[in-house]
């Protein structure tokens, strides 16, 4: 692959995907902008320079058409796809005897079965590059009990899991698959939690380096990963979380 890369990126309109689009813009790549509306970045203004490096497209990752219909399009519009960024997904909170199957079944669609589907589809624009690179977007939470997440974490465990098979089934057709596991990193789901004095605290106290990431520094680390040719580095889970997957 050349230096300058073609790249979709999923859930690509705000929070860490908007940043990491932003970073792989800024670095010369063209990035398929992936999202619902399709309409690129919602959460922060973009230098023209940089916007003009965008494909947007509408997906819906739970929608296994729509997925098919836009890699198409990105690969049309811009020749090939030489990455893949999976990034969507949900969250929320609440006790497991409270959740409904079907909100269970919801976090595992969005947060690991659209993460399957987009990777078997994107597999042959891979190929047909010359080989590629898939990084998954995980959580740290996928290594630890969390109270009222068990939906997340399990999708998020799966994630990881998925990335070790498919790293070892596509590794001889040159496509590498890792996976990006962030902690607590500030976005729109977290930024009321981060006001309270009591989730400070935690901070400051978990984490060891005392204070949340930012977007951005998930951004530089995903655009690293996708720019450098490490042929002999797939499978891995690379936890961004200042320390707290490793405290005691």
């Amino acid at each position: 692959m050349s230096d300058s890369k073609v790249i979709a990126v999923t859930g690509a309109s705000r929070g860490i995907g908007a940043a990491i689009v932003e970073e792989l813009a800024r670095r010369g790549h063209t990035v398929g902008c992936l999202s619902r509306k399709g309409t690129g970045p919602e959460d922060r203004e973009v230098s023209p320079a940089i916007a003009e490096r965008f494909i947007n497209i509408a997906c819906d990752i739970t929608d296994e058409d729509g997925i098919k219909t836009a890699l198409k399009a990105l690969s049309e519009r811009a020749g090939r796809i030489d990455a893949l960024v999976n990034n969507a997904g949900i969250y929320f909170e609440k006790k497991v005897v409270d959740i409904t199957t079907a909100e269970f079944e919801e976090m595992v669609a969005t947060n690991l079965t659209a993460v399957f589907v987009m990777c078997r589809e994107v597999h042959p624009y891979l190929v047909e590059a010359g080989g590629g690179v898939i990084v998954n977007i995980g959580s740290y939470y996928e290594q630890l009990g969390v109270r009222y997440s068990a939906p997340y974490n399990a999708a998020k465990a799966g994630v990881g899991a998925l990335t070790r098979c498919l790293a070892v089934e596509w590794a001889r057709e040159g496509i590498r698959v890792l996976d990006v596991a962030p902690g607590i990193i500030i976005t729109d789901i977290n930024r009321e939690y981060l006001g309270s004095e009591g989730f400070r605290n935690l901070i400051r106290t978990r984490v060891p380096v005392g204070e949340p990431g930012t977007p951005e520094q998930v951004g530089k680390l995903v655009a690293a990963l996708l720019g450098e040719d490490l042929p002999f580095f797939t499978g891995e889970t690379i936890h961004i979380d200042g320390g707290q997957s490793v405290s005691v």
